[in-house]
């Protein structure tokens, strides 16, 4: 590196810039193809700039740069793709709230105008002395989150790579000596995604109170402009999507379970539109309530984690598919996709028939269904003897074998009970009305109980029913947490623990709310119960709507349906499959519409089927899918909406298989039609010609027009179901 006698001047007087100087000199290297499309050849990566004053993470699709003195800060933050910058005025790293008192985590201050900020500014700023200071920096390799094991079949087996940036700061006020923050950048490879969480270290010699921890603060350009307008009335930016591990409420959406993202007005940017500064357009990542925790000497506090994909478009098919793209390389145990039977008894001789069916057509997986009778909080000698034995059993037929638990939605006592903060009773307060506190006694010998049966009955999957969903609770008598601040942190980080801790010994977890990012697999894709009372007709096309609405933030392995074999909730003879032969042909396209959307059902009954014809139909479905599964996994495309009256579709596509696409179109009418449908093959990575065949048949070559679409025209029988595979030429 060449260094002038100014910059060589900041190199000896300041130790953080001999530091800098190991690093390589960043070189703009912006990668030119489509990230959905082609792989990403250039790596993440830690540069220095601007001689030594100036540090970036890249990976070729985003960029993030920090000034590093007099404090660092973020000045820098685009995507690549379009150029577009996220930063238009300079904030904190973090802020924290410790023993009562609110700290700023770095940052630079002088700028006047925080509309846009200007390159040749940064040189004038100042640093505030009672803001944490910059001190080091930490760059390694990038740390899986957590090491999950797959016992099932998975899409991707792969940990994510990138490089991770540590930024150590440390404060000079006598009340917060030897805390020491350290602000994470992770950079993944190959997505123009990064995460950023804080840790606090706590070597003072004495307890520290976390009271909050914001993690991330960001001024971004508006997304529109509003003369008068409240911020919950105005947009909020739409190219930089955030997600944190802080999610609950049962949505089966994270933009609804989200308990942490925060798009506030800034007061300092006085040039906005809005006559009344609130513009939405400064983001806080933090818990609503707070941490409320007492930190030790010696112990280190983890905050959430927040990520940020940055997107490049307004279109929802192709933002979606950059958030399916972000789960399947940041949470790759959402890619396990097993297929699986909800079994309604725990009777052995039960258990072990539909065990014997699972291995005879192919299914993978059996859990004991809610109603089933299972009682996983029965840890005596005799209880686990009895389903260890029927693990074994299944185990010896290449079967897995897992059941429900619920946690909510119960009352067990007042001392177990969440309290509620208003009234000190136990009276309704939580989330489902009545629920026990996670960290009460109960709950704590409820998480080592499920433990201990999962473990020594060597189960393959849990089913939890009701997961902490965010009460809090006012007891100052519970084990676990010490009063109201401290309640909501605890239990979410226990039933956290539970998953992560599950996830590393192999075990698959169905969980109806969003801690995909701590360990769970699956999700409901969507649905309303009551509605599988309706009758069969009803439910085919519902499904197939829950299915298209339900997959376009989330990938196909990451929801469940539902198939109700026998009666459920109400309903008669319409609305059940049983007896399975004599329903064969609703049973057959009912298993066609989730198998052909990549997305696993519960198909919730005694049995899988009752003779040998309908033995046959299931094994056909399982084998077809089987067969397609990695394109059936694969990226989900949005043809038309089923609405009952035409056609409609998906598409699944990837460009790094063999099979390019796989088409599923549905007749709902009672009709035969004919339709010319437009395929639109950009994301299959095809750009001049395709070969499409109708099931197995022979394959027909279409030329691509400039939009990379092909028309192809179809005849579809009444209310029935085809599929098309689209291959290279």
């Amino acid at each position: 590196m060449k260094l002038t006698l100014w910059g060589l001047f900041w190199l000896l007087s300041f130790p953080c810039f001999a530091q800098i100087s190991s690093l390589p000199v960043y070189r703009p290297d912006a990668f030119r193809g489509d990230w959905l499309v082609a792989p990403v050849a250039r790596k993440a990566g830690v540069y220095q700039t601007s001689q030594g004053r100036e540090l970036v993470l890249s990976n070729g699709l985003i960029l993030r740069r920090f000034r590093i003195s007099p404090n660092l800060a973020t000045v820098d933050f685009r995507n690549l793709t379009t150029n577009e910058q996220l930063i238009r005025s300079v904030k904190p790293e973090a802020v924290v709230v410790l023993n009562g008192k609110k700290y700023r985590v770095g940052g630079l201050e002088g700028q006047k105008e925080h509309a846009y900020l200007k390159e040749e500014w940064l040189a004038g700023f100042t640093a505030n002395p009672s803001d944490f200071q910059y001190k080091s920096f930490r760059v390694s390799a990038l740390k899986p989150t957590l090491n999950g094991q797959a016992r099932t079949w998975t899409m991707n087996r792969n940990q994510p790579t990138g490089q991770e940036l540590q930024l150590v700061f440390t404060a000079h006020q006598p009340e917060v000596q030897g805390i020491d923050i350290v602000v994470h950048y992770a950079l993944y490879d190959r997505i123009p995604t990064l995460c950023k969480w804080v840790t606090v270290e706590n070597r003072s010699g004495k307890p520290l109170h976390i009271d909050q921890v914001v993690n991330e603060v960001l001024a971004t350009p508006e997304e529109e402009s509003a003369v008068v307008g409240k911020p919950e009335q105005m947009k909020k930016p739409q190219r930089i999507y955030i997600e944190n591990n802080f999610a609950f409420n049962n949505a089966m959406r994270y933009d609804l379970s989200d308990q942490a993202t925060h798009w506030k007005i800034d007061s300092l940017y006085t040039s906005q539109v809005n006559y009344n500064f609130e513009t939405p357009c400064l983001l806080e990542v933090y818990p609503t309530l707070g941490v409320g925790i007492d930190l030790e000497n010696g112990q280190t506090y983890t905050s959430i984690r927040t990520y940020e994909l940055l997107l490049d478009s307004y279109d929802r098919e192709r933002n979606g598919l950059a958030r399916r793209q972000f789960y399947r390389t940041v949470a790759p145990w959402t890619t396990q996709n097993p297929i699986f039977m909800h079994l309604i008894s725990t009777d052995p001789a039960v258990v072990r028939n539909v065990i014997d069916q699972c291995a005879e057509t192919g299914y993978e997986m059996v859990i004991l269904s809610f109603g089933s009778g299972l009682n996983m909080e029965d840890v005596s000698p005799a209880n686990i003897q009895k389903f260890r034995e029927l693990a074994d059993y299944a185990h010896s037929r290449n079967i897995l074998l897992g059941g429900y638990s619920l946690f909510s939605s119960r009352r067990i006592d007042d001392e177990t009970d969440v309290i509620d903060p208003k009234t000190g009773l136990p009276n309704k307060a939580a989330f489902f009305g009545h629920a026990p506190c996670l960290a009460s006694a109960w709950g704590i010998a409820y998480l080592d109980k499920l433990r201990k049966f999962i473990t020594e009955t060597g189960f393959d999957l849990l089913e939890h029913d009701g997961p902490y969903p965010g009460d809090v609770c006012a007891s100052v008598k519970h084990l676990g947490h010490k009063g109201l601040e401290d309640s909501q942190w605890v239990q979410m980080e226990m039933q956290k623990g539970l998953y992560r801790f599950l996830n590393e010994k192999g075990v698959y977890i169905n969980a109806p709310d969003w801690y995909f990012m701590d360990g769970t697999h699956k999700i409901a894709v969507g649905y309303r119960e009551v509605n599988f009372s309706l009758s069969r007709e009803q439910q085919k096309l519902l499904n197939r709507q829950n299915i298209y609405d339900g997959t376009w933030e989330k990938t196909p392995s990451m929801g469940w349906g539902f198939v109700p074999l026998t009666r459920y909730q109400g309903g008669g003879p319409e609305a059940v499959l049983e007896p399975l032969s004599e329903h064969l042909g609703d049973y057959e396209q009912l298993m066609m519409q989730y198998y052909g959307a990549g997305v696993q059902a519960c198909y919730r009954g005694p049995r899988l089927y009752d003779t040998e014809e309908t033995k046959q139909t299931v094994k056909r479905v399982i084998d077809w899918y089987k067969k397609y599964r990695p394109i059936l996994n694969s990226d989900l495309i949005h043809l038309r909406r089923p609405d009952g009256r035409d056609w409609d579709g998906i598409m699944h596509v990837n460009p790094t298989l063999n099979e390019k696409g796989l088409v599923m179109l549905y007749n709902p009418l009672k009709t035969k039609i004919s339709r010319t449908i437009k395929l639109p093959l950009y994301y299959t990575g095809l750009t001049d010609s395709a070969a499409v065949r109708v099931g197995e048949g022979t394959a027909k070559t279409y030329r691509l027009n400039r939009n990379y679409d092909v028309e192809l025209t179809v005849d579809l029988a009444p209310e029935s179901y085809q599929w098309l595979v689209v291959e290279g030429r």
